[in-house]
């Protein structure tokens, strides 16, 4: 049986990921086997936060060189998750 923290993985941080915090929308990097419930009930059960909706997206490693052959970074899956009214996460809040 998978835990919470095998499902979550990381929150992701970049500018785009900030931008959705003014939605109140986080970007989390996930386990790839992981369904949406799976998701919201482990985001839920950490945070302690209402979550309204979960989005998914597989995101394809791009091909590399290394010198004289190609490589391939891994795959990841992530979720966008959408907090209800007034619910934060505070690994994501800057120092204003």
């Amino acid at each position: 049986m998978k835990t919470t923290r095998d499902i979550i993985i990381r929150p992701l941080v970049s500018e785009k990921s900030y931008a959705g915090l003014e939605r109140n929308t986080y970007t989390f990097l996930v386990d790839p086997r992981a369904k949406n419930t799976e998701i919201k009930e482990a985001i839920q059960k950490i945070w302690n936060v209402q979550v309204l909706s979960v989005n998914t997206l597989m995101r394809r490693g791009k091909v590399k060189r290394r010198r004289y052959t190609q490589g391939k970074r891994a795959d990841q899956k992530r979720a966008i998750v959408t907090l209800s009214e007034g619910d934060t996460i505070e690994i994501f809040e800057t120092g204003k």
